[in-house]
């Protein structure tokens, strides 16, 4: 035992109680419904839902209430409600729907291949964000073992956030009286700048995907008899791409995508620079010598959290290298993936990608495009003090440094829906994803030491909670 007996509480639970069942659950291809159109049929979704009831009903408390709900043709919910001691109304939030498998993992790891290596439980889902569940119920465990009054917490778990949570808003409307009206709503599935505090994200961008379509045949024609004729389909779409992003520094072209940075995130992102430096990018795993698209710590962070950003994500029309013959294609299609500052709506982005996309065709081509469902990005109000206070001193206490403050460059649409619905709440958005853990890519892995820290974190911002 240490002098710290909160987090050897939770760090011998994490290992009794919650480890074992994670392993279990990476096993799991529990794809999101955007990644698997007959989730209902192949079942998996089901099968991670039933894992967790499982688990809690080894788990929970006597006077905790597990809320199984299913509305028809939507994922399932779970809701734990657990009783306060003092006054407040706590959501707590998490998702245990995954991202498909990806290529490149390494070869003896695999996303349904559960490995434990160095203090790090390789698959996909166990840090995005399977842990959540059982991180919260440990950290309300532990407070309760310790004697410490909190206020009343619901966890919520769904399973459509890595499809944008299309299925939660009828959830919301339906049993919004389980959820009242949070005055805290802390989600645990958000990143970390380093393994080394707290960190509590401050916003997030919003997202929009599109597919771009250029037809220039019927059908495909020999190369050697329609080259230097036809106008070539990609070359059409490297036009278009240059609209709408300059090739040499990243930048977004579209004005109407941009933003006035706040004074208060600029200093935050100064701040995180300090700490960081260009560590971010040695998360990403770049191949040797590969430059980043500044040398300034601070812009790249600017880059990735209040600026438009535009990434291909895939491509049809393009036979793979090895089956490519000599033939001039009838089209090009690729998936774009804008992101989009925080304050920015969706809508607006896509009239200006719209018109950028379809203004004046090169050559008269056939151009099309077709939009995904987007998500709006959201920017947390200012912090009360006794949360900033609370942070600090969890931080301190579990790491050894302060908690630091940083926006993150994805999404967590279920974030816009609460702050537009509880204005006046406050948010602790958090989680473990930290440099290399990968979430979305190959070789995902669940930080353990920085999981059963952050478990503690909360437990003691639980119990710090002020109400109003």
């Amino acid at each position: 035992m240490t002098t710290n007996p909160l987090l050897d509480t939770l760090t011998d639970f994490w290992d009794r109680d919650i480890l074992p069942t994670l392993t279990d659950y990476i096993r799991i291809p529990a794809l999101s419904p955007d990644f698997d159109a007959d989730w209902a049929a192949h079942g998996h979704l089901e099968r991670a839902r039933r894992l967790a009831l499982d688990w809690l009903a080894r788990h929970r408390e006597d006077d905790w209430t597990v809320h199984d709900l299913q509305l028809p043709g939507l994922t399932p919910l779970i809701g734990v409600e657990v009783p306060g001691q003092r006054e407040g109304n706590v959501l707590l939030y998490g998702h245990l729907d995954k991202q498909p498998e990806m290529e490149g993992w390494r070869e003896d790891l695999g996303p349904w291949k559960p490995v434990l290596e160095d203090g790090r439980l390789y698959g996909r889902g166990g840090a995005d964000d399977g842990y959540a569940l059982f991180a919260a119920v440990a950290a309300l465990k532990a407070l309760r073992r310790q004697g410490r009054p909190h206020p009343r917490c619901l966890i919520l778990i769904e399973f459509s956030e890595e499809s944008g949570s299309p299925h939660l808003p009828p959830y919301l409307e339906k049993y919004g009286h389980l959820v009242g009206t949070p005055d805290l709503v802390i989600a645990l599935d958000s990143g970390t700048g380093d393994y080394e505090r707290l960190w509590s994200t401050t916003s997030l961008r919003g997202m929009q995907g599109c597919t771009v379509t250029v037809r220039t045949l019927k059908e495909a024609a020999h190369s050697g008899i329609a080259s230097g004729i036809v106008p070539e389909s990609f070359a059409i779409m490297r036009r278009i791409l240059d609209r709408l992003e300059d090739p040499a520094t990243g930048r977004v072209r579209l004005e109407a995508l941009h933003v006035e940075i706040p004074e208060i995130r600029r200093r935050q992102a100064k701040d995180a620079a300090e700490i960081l430096g260009l560590a971010p990018l040695a998360g990403l795993h770049p191949l040797p010598d590969l430059k980043p698209l500044s040398d300034d710590p601070y812009e790249l962070i600017l880059n990735n959290t209040w600026r438009p950003s535009l990434c291909v994500t895939g491509q049809d029309g393009l036979p793979p290298a090895d089956r490519a013959g000599n033939v001039m294609r009838a089209y090009t299609a690729l998936k774009l993936s804008f992101r989009l500052p925080p304050p920015l709506r969706c809508e607006e982005a896509k009239k200006a990608i719209e018109a950028a996309v379809l203004r004046d065709p090169p050559f008269n081509a056939q151009v099309e495009i077709r939009f995904d469902q987007g998500g709006d990005g959201w920017e947390a109000p200012p912090p009360a003090k006794w949360l900033l206070e609370a942070c600090d001193r969890a931080s301190l206490k579990h790491y050894g440094h302060r908690a630091a403050y940083l926006g993150l460059g994805a999404s967590i649409p279920f974030m816009k829906m609460l702050g537009d619905a509880y204005p006046q709440a406050q948010f602790l958005i958090t989680g473990v994803l930290g440099p290399g853990s990968n979430a979305h890519g190959p070789n995902e892995f669940l930080h353990i030491p920085y999981a059963k820290k952050l478990t503690a974190c909360v437990a003691d911002i639980l119990a710090a909670h002020e109400a109003g």
